[in-house]
């Protein structure tokens, strides 16, 4: 089995030092940058994929060169085989239709020149644009089955064809099974969880783990960069420029205040510490 997983660099919320720039548009280079949370679903859903199948993971981002870091992450959590970036200044500031043409260009680019792929793995959505649109509107580039929402996922390799518990839409309680033909695009969804019943299997995870950690540590001897010219796209549909999407505004991130309230009490102070265990008593005992 031959899969693509699709990540992302998000910005770090967390640090609080989220950029723009005066149009609205996300200054990434100036911005911390960690991997898409929802994305760490789809690389587990690839190597349990892997695990029982075998085969090869590579993962694939559309970003600048700092990007290199998230395939490096993602690389040693779905201990892929490779990575592939695609990257340059005609690609920034791509809304999501942009981002589904230029990632479809690298997945059709990689059965040309690679190998034929059987599945593509994407998140459910970003932390920072949170459409969602990505993984569907990548599956129309390729003309492709999808199966979003998936819980689990078995693969038969001889028929050809996915097995796959997903969420029903707008109802989180009800679960139904579906079938779909390879190649396939699976969207994980946040309650996705892997599987490995079988000792073989355990046995394999323990191995490719230990596989992969000489790989991350030489991380850039697996890397692979592509350009828009390497994918022959036109500039007019890919970037900004061929993105459709306006932003009108920006809400700004509020950080978090640097300094809490917080009352000192001294260990020898009974009254004190008295205090103190019985306001913390109901939850100890779960109240």
């Amino acid at each position: 089995m031959r899969s693509v997983v699709l990540t992302k660099g998000v910005p770090d919320f967390s640090e609080g030092a989220v950029s723009f720039d005066e149009d609205g548009h996300l200054e990434r280079g100036k911005t911390p940058t960690v991997m898409n949370p929802n994305d760490y679903f789809a690389l587990q859903a690839a190597l349990q994929t892997k695990v029982r199948h075998g085969g090869h993971v590579t993962g694939m981002s559309m970003g600048p060169p700092s990007y290199t870091s998230v395939l490096e992450e993602a690389m040693g959590s779905v201990y892929a085989d490779d990575s592939i970036l695609l990257s340059d200044r005609e690609l920034a500031a791509s809304d999501t239709w942009a981002t589904a043409i230029t990632l479809s260009a690298g997945i059709e680019k990689y059965q040309e020149e690679i190998a034929d792929v059987d599945l593509v793995f994407a998140g459910f959505k970003t932390a920072d644009g949170e459409t969602g649109h990505t993984g569907p509107q990548t599956t129309w580039c390729l003309d492709w089955p999808i199966v979003t929402h998936v819980l689990a996922l078995d693969i038969d390799p001889d028929e050809r064809t996915l097995r796959a518990k997903r969420l029903v839409e707008g109802d989180v309680d009800e679960i139904e099974t579906v079938e779909a033909p390879l190649p396939c695009v699976v969207i994980a969804d946040p309650e996705f969880e892997p599987t490995y019943r079988k000792a073989a299997h355990r046995l394999e995870h323990k191995r490719l783990r230990a596989e992969t950690e000489e790989r991350v540590e030489n991380h850039d001897d697996h890397l692979t960069t592509w350009n828009h010219q390497d994918l022959n796209l036109d500039p007019d549909y890919i970037g900004l420029d061929g993105s459709p999407t306006i932003v009108s505004s920006v809400d700004p991130i509020p950080k978090a205040p640097s300094e809490r309230e917080a009352t000192m009490v001294d260990p020898g102070d009974d009254d004190g510490m008295g205090q103190v265990l019985e306001e913390l008593q109901p939850f100890a005992t779960g109240d």
